[in-house]
């Protein structure tokens, strides 16, 4: 775990991978938000076209690679969360975050963490990857 949230830190903005609500692969810009009891913790505004694709099918893949050319995916069901400790917490580390949604009681800001989760870790050196269940 401690690696998968290291690099997560170290690389911040992450590829977002859903369905669509047209059934097309759709892949946007999201970034990382914070680790908490285990649970790798994102978010997003309830207004937006991903919300809705989110809950039409919660099963994600987020990908980004580093200067390295290390990259990781992380596979996982979303499990939308009201935990108002950690939006509190996204909001006090994020100035950009917290300029869109103020207070963590915005009715539109709505945080998740992935479920079943599958972490990958690879680069071109030919060595096997490094596989996570967390």
């Amino acid at each position: 775990m401690n690696e998968v949230v290291n690099f997560l830190n170290e690389n911040p903005v992450l590829y977002l991978a859903t369905i669509g609500r047209d059934g097309k692969p759709k892949v946007r810009p999201f970034q990382f938000m914070l680790e908490k009891e285990g649970k790798l913790f994102f978010c997003t505004s309830n207004k937006k076209e991903v919300y809705e694709e989110i809950k039409l099918n919660p099963y994600v893949e987020f990908s980004t690679t580093n200067q390295n050319n290390v990259w990781i995916r992380i596979s996982g069901r979303v499990k939308f969360s009201d935990d108002m400790a950690a939006k509190t917490k996204i909001l006090e580390q994020n100035p950009l975050i917290k300029s869109i949604y103020k207070t963590p009681d915005n009715p539109i800001f709505e945080i998740f963490y992935l479920e079943n989760v599958k972490a990958v870790i690879a680069d071109f050196s030919g060595q096997p990857p490094k596989q996570y269940n967390l």
